[in-house]
């Protein structure tokens, strides 16, 4: 490399020797570029690691080394050795939590500090610097820090993506166990909270989204919203089963304690999904959440094949009772609305459209017939027909309860 200067020319061999007075001073500079990073940036590399300190000065000296005996000529540019450190230093960085942005800034600051110590020496050695040999030093030293920055970054990514994945799998592992009751066990407790950030005895939520068709069942608006509420979730997918643990975020900060609600929960994700969602609150924290799991499951499997939103087992609990019990549905169907059902289809259609306006208005049949837009006269006489057919009266508690159970187990 040469750069024309007028009448003369710097080589690349002057730039080298100009170099070499820096070598035996490399632990200083590093020591002095160590100092400038540490006071600039002390609020990041105090939070980090209480080694970091000890780390970026014995960094920064293998830095200013490897970079010295490139500049000077004594190994080669890109050598292995070199590269070997950029790369490493991307990882470790990466492990450490220091932002990519940090770390760059760094290794400016160090290349410009090298320079600086370079056009110092010079001046020193001849009271002006030799300004043709500062120029072409400083062309390489930012050119080489253009690889450097790259093999770095691409080195910081790489680890970065590699402990996203290793952190995800931790998570889902964890919400694994859980749902398969390991909340229960004190042992697990720094487990969950080291894997999840979750106060295990503080109240979570579960919501189980089932996949009819949409991949994560539309529930991506949902999770802003939550948000929104100081709350945070941790997705997960289970046997063809959408599902997440809601909690309070350790991010957001209010001026009171969050609360979780199931009629918060469903208010917060009933509008965006697209899925059919249940939900349940454990109050005793992540003990409880597998049967939260299993209840916002067999909440959400009450509603009908088709529909959207979501619903709370609180608001279910007739319909999750059923559902819990399947062997106990077509009992219920046939010793209650078996004869309605043996009738004619037509008439059988009026006669259950009757029962569940009568059960909805306290067996009232003036208000059944308002519903119905027929004469209360013909909702008493198919009254009696219902209550002949099935041997069940609406006067009667008992009998009223297994009517209600029995439309619910027909309409699942």
């Amino acid at each position: 490399m040469r750069l024309d200067v007028g009448p003369g020319r710097v080589t690349l061999e002057d730039v080298q020797r100009a170099w070499l007075p820096l070598v035996e001073q490399s632990d200083r500079i590093a020591d002095s570029i160590t100092l400038t990073l540490l006071e600039r940036d002390a609020a990041i590399y105090d939070q980090v690691d209480p080694d970091m300190r000890a780390d970026v000065r014995e960094s920064t000296r293998v830095h200013i080394r490897r970079g010295l005996e490139v500049l000077t000529g004594q190994r080669p540019a890109g050598s292995s050795a070199a590269v070997q450190v950029w790369r490493e230093t991307g990882r470790r960085r990466a492990q450490q939590g220091v932002p990519l942005e940090l770390v760059l800034n760094a290794y400016t600051v160090g290349a410009r500090m090298l320079w600086e110590a370079l056009v110092a020496d010079s001046q020193r050695r001849d009271g002006r610097g030799d300004e043709p040999v500062l120029l072409l030093a400083a062309r390489i030293v930012w050119s080489n820090l253009d690889v450097q920055t790259a093999v770095l970054i691409d080195s910081y990514r790489r680890e970065s993506a590699r402990l996203t994945r290793a952190d995800l799998q931790r998570q889902q592992s964890v919400l694994d166990a859980l749902v398969e009751g390991r909340g229960a066990d004190p042992e697990y407790a720094a487990e969950v909270r080291d894997a999840l950030g979750v106060d295990p005895d503080a109240p979570v939520g579960c919501l189980v989204a089932l996949l009819d068709g949409e991949p994560d069942g539309g529930m991506g608006p949902s999770e802003d919203r939550l948000e929104r509420l100081g709350l945070s979730v941790r997705w997960h997918v289970r046997g063809g089963t959408y599902f997440g643990l809601v909690a309070a975020s350790a991010d957001v900060a209010h001026p009171v304690p969050v609360t979780l609600g199931e009629d918060q929960l469903v208010e917060a994700v009933g509008p965006q999904v697209l899925a059919r969602v249940g939900v349940c609150v454990a109050p005793d924290g992540v003990a409880g959440f597998a049967s939260a799991y299993q209840l916002a499951t067999r909440a959400a499997e009450t509603m009908p094949r088709g529909t959207t939103g979501a619903v709370a087992v609180s608001q279910r609990l007739p319909e999750v009772l059923l559902a819990g019990s399947p062997q106990v549905a077509p009992l219920l169907l046939r010793e209650t609305l078996g004869p309605l059902l043996a009738q004619p289809e037509a008439q059988a259609r009026t006669l259950l459209d009757t029962l569940a306006a009568l059960l909805r208005h306290d067996g009232s049949p003036t208000h059944a017939a308002e519903e119905l837009y027929c004469h209360r006269n013909t909702v008493i006489y198919r009254l009696k027909q219902i209550e002949e057919l099935t041997g069940r009266s609406l006067n009667s508690p008992r009998d009223k309860l297994l009517l209600e159970l029995a439309l619910m187990a027909r309409d699942r």
